[in-house]
């Protein structure tokens, strides 16, 4: 196995943090990245192979310090992995303010461009050129669930982002999946395993799963060879209510 230097950002907690953690007991080198440095040092737990650096993804000068501050230390980047994200206001388009838009929009939307510009400009200059860009979407960049309209269509955005990075990256040896998540089990999905609003109105509590199976699905992704590309994948709790939402 070639270990090879990987971003995470929101490696903090959750599936960030579960993704951060398998990937480097994998043996790559991994950034760890996120607004606060006390959590991050928590993922890092003592492994020679992390490397905490802070950033706020929603700021281009911070993302560019970021990504400056991976080329001083390892001199190119193999692997992104973009996290980072917030659930942001619930509501549906008249109830929302503008501004808890434009946070949701910031964090979910602009974070993971913003990643993305830095990381395929180090790629494309590189040599070896090329590497690996895995956008974290959501089962709502295909079907909403209620009054999520913010979180929605951020994560329309990102299968957009993801397209577009997917076709311009082709001649440059840079690949880039989406991966569509369904109720893995984090501090960020804890409710709804108790009760989750549904399209009729109704709550119940839905099925989740251990992240440690969306951790293994992005350590197999970049174990793969840059002439194979995984434009999407979806996993997800099996008895969830999506295939049949709405």
């Amino acid at each position: 196995m070639n270990a090879r230097v990987i971003v995470v950002t929101g490696a903090g907690s959750g599936l960030g943090r579960a993704m951060a953690t398998a990937l480097l007991e994998a043996g790559h080198h991994v950034v760890l990245t996120g607004r606060s440095r006390a959590p991050l040092r928590d993922t890092a737990s003592g492994h020679e192979q992390a490397v905490v650096i802070p950033s706020d993804v929603s700021s281009a000068p911070s993302v560019r310090a970021l990504f400056e501050q991976i080329g001083e230390v390892f001199g190119r980047i193999d692997v992104l992995v973009n996290n980072a994200g917030t659930f942001g206001p619930s509501g549906s388009v008249d109830e929302i303010e503008p501004e808890d838009w434009e946070r949701t929009v910031a964090a979910n939307l602009t974070g993971t461009f913003l990643c993305a510009r830095e990381a395929v400009r180090m790629m494309k200059a590189q040599s070896p050129r090329g590497g690996r860009i895995v956008n974290n979407g959501s089962l709502s960049a295909h079907t909403p669930r209620p009054a999520s309209v913010a979180y929605t269509a951020t994560k329309h955005g990102v299968t957009g982002l993801t397209k577009s990075i997917s076709l311009d990256g082709r001649d440059h040896d840079i690949c880039c999946t989406q991966i569509d998540i369904g109720n893995a089990a984090t501090a960020m999905t804890a409710g709804v395993g108790t009760s989750a609003r549904q399209a009729d109105g109704t709550h119940r509590a839905e099925p989740t799963f251990d992240a440690r199976y969306v951790a293994d699905a992005v350590v197999h992704l970049v174990g793969l060879p840059l002439d194979v590309t995984v434009p999407s994948l979806t996993i997800m709790a099996n008895r969830m209510p999506f295939v049949g939402r709405g």
